[in-house]
């Protein structure tokens, strides 16, 4: 009873949100930078380049700008290398000279990149263009260790970590922000009731006509025609307040953890229902018959089979006119109700046409 109370989440109704919290402006965006890098300086535990061979390649490549040239041939055996992505969010309006975390992860079979530094990597973005260069020493939060016996230890994810403030921007994203005669606000779940609460609170806050909803997603505001002012413009409608229209009524239900997650607006029609199971046990068992001493008689050995039904008490109970959420959690717990019973409860009902709701299964 105590695991399916824990499971059963409820939606409850809506409260009055800013706006900034609702949607976000068409075009503020973050962009995803990557890189190609090497980390240096491992204690051993970096890329068998005898697997890797993009890695000796990097080192070459790398060497060759520096004016070192490698015999051709040589096989070079370097375990404190590896090759690494380095990934990164470029925030936005981010300006050249700032600072961005990165992310480093092992491309190769590299063990360990504790205690490893990053050499300089551009970052590119999907436009193929370098936004940023990575540089630094790597914080890694996992640890790997191995005996002489072959047994080893691992905790979290050696393999990857991070360098604080690693990237430093060398060019900003062109942004349309200050050029524009309107602002669009994307809401974050499109909704045509929400849309519409926007506009009302935009237009009453700012003047009539100042916002129009164009579809159930997004929201036009029309913009001061001085770009001084847009700032403060855009920082009084995020702060103003709506509240968001109530989602449609939906049961929610987690095949692999059990979890289920029923909308407040969530209606049983009138239904009768009644949840068990009939449990079959058969077990076998072998009797030997032996005959007299000094008998003639063979060993005879006879099957016997023992089948036992037992059927758990599964009262029914009934659901009136316009159920609200909380008369059916009440009446499923009073069942006692697994949360695999509650699935096969709540898809009868639907099927049934009894389940005044939408019913997903992620």
């Amino acid at each position: 009873m105590v695991a399916f109370l824990l499971t059963f989440l409820l939606v409850g109704s809506a409260e009055a949100m800013r706006i900034k919290d609702v949607a976000d402006i068409q075009g503020v965006r973050s962009n995803q930078l990557v890189g190609y890098g090497l980390v240096v300086g491992l204690n051993g535990t970096g890329d068998q380049t005898s697997q890797t061979p993009f890695t000796i390649q990097s080192m070459r490549s790398m060497l060759e700008r520096f004016g070192v040239r490698m015999p051709a041939g040589q096989n070079m055996q370097l375990r404190n290398i590896a090759a690494v992505t380095v990934s990164a969010e470029l925030p936005p309006f981010a300006k050249p000279g700032q600072e961005i975390d990165v992310t480093v992860s092992s491309l190769g079979n590299a063990e360990s990149l504790r205690g490893g530094t990053l050499l300089m990597t551009p970052m590119r973005a999907v436009d193929g263009q370098v936004y940023a260069m990575a540089q630094g020493n790597l914080v890694v939060g996992g640890l790997a260790a191995e005996g002489a016996d072959g047994s080893s230890v691992t905790v979290n994810i050696p393999s990857a970590g991070r360098v604080p403030g690693g990237a430093t921007v060398e060019k900003a994203v062109p942004t349309s922000f200050g050029g524009k005669d309107r602002f669009i606000f994307n809401l974050h779940e499109p909704d045509f009731t929400t849309a519409h609460r926007v506009v009302e609170v935009i237009n009453e806050r700012i003047g009539p006509n100042t916002a129009r909803a164009r579809d159930a997603g997004s929201v036009a505001v029309r913009a001061p025609n001085d770009s001084s002012r847009r700032v403060s413009y855009v920082s009084l409608i995020e702060n103003l307040e709506v509240t968001p229209d109530e989602g449609k009524a939906k049961v929610v239900v987690n095949s692999r953890t059990g979890t289920v997650v029923v909308g407040r607006n969530v209606r049983v029609m009138p239904a009768a229902v009644s949840h068990g199971s009939l449990t079959v046990t058969i077990d076998e068992d072998f009797q030997t018959d032996q005959p007299a001493p000094f008998g003639e008689g063979e060993t005879v050995v006879t099957p016997e089979s023992e089948v036992d039904v037992e059927q758990e008490d599964a009262p029914m109970f009934l659901f009136e006119p316009g159920v609200e959420l909380d008369s059916l959690v009440r009446a499923v717990n009073e069942v006692g109700a697994s949360p695999s019973d509650l699935v096969a409860i709540l898809e009868a009902l639907k099927q049934a046409g009894a389940l005044r709701a939408q019913f997903e299964v992620i």
